[in-house]
């Protein structure tokens, strides 16, 4: 059967869960992750995960479905065609603001190196999204609206996570789950009040 793209994210959520857990190589993750965003079917994505401990993530289910047309506070902040699913800021910088949509999965890599995502006037591809963020001797700050759900599960050795934008948020709306690996590097979450933008309607 052909793979869709949101086939393709779950492979690659499980890839960077990997590489946050020390099973992969930074070098391997980027070899795998050009597999699977060529593969064409479910044949072509199985091989990639056959050897870490974890379920086929091909047989996750179906997404989400967008909010309906009932949930006003969902409509305004779910859906959209979401842009690129990796920001990569080798000793640089990247940053990411205004009017954007935030993918199911948003890989963030900074090695000597800083990424500044502000979610403020963000939308969300889906009812949930993950960005997973990779700090090598660099960092990450994530600004999100304070009714924004955010949960915190990344891992810092030498580094950290600093969690204390984590929290709930209009139940209505989407959450965000913040993963990854800090080495000697940090990640911050921080909540802000929306800067006066309403997020695009849907």
């Amino acid at each position: 059967m052909r793979a869709s793209d949101a086939d393709r994210e779950r492979v690659a959520q499980v890839l960077h869960q990997a590489m946050s857990e020390g099973r992969l190589s930074l070098a391997e993750l980027e070899q795998r992750l050009d597999v699977v965003y060529a593969a064409k079917t479910y044949a072509d994505l199985e091989p990639v995960t056959r050897d870490l401990p974890t379920a086929s993530p091909i047989a996750a289910g179906p997404d989400l479905a967008p909010a309906t047309a009932g949930s006003p506070a969902r409509v305004s902040r779910i859906g959209g065609t979401p842009g690129s699913s990796t920001a990569i800021a080798v000793m640089s910088g990247v940053e990411r603001r205004g009017d954007w949509v935030v993918p199911a999965h948003l890989s963030v890599v900074a090695i000597m190196g800083g990424a500044d995502l502000d979610l403020r006037a963000a939308r969300f591809a889906e009812r949930e999204c993950t960005i997973n963020v990779i700090a090598i001797m660099g960092g990450a700050r994530i600004t999100v609206p304070d009714d924004l759900t955010v949960r915190v599960e990344g891992v810092g050795v030498m580094g950290g996570f600093d969690r204390r934008g984590e929290g709930g948020g209009d139940p209505s709306g989407p959450v965000l789950r913040v993963t990854g690996l800090a080495l000697m590097g940090g990640v911050e979450v921080r909540r802000k009040p929306r800067d006066g933008r309403k997020a695009l309607e849907g």
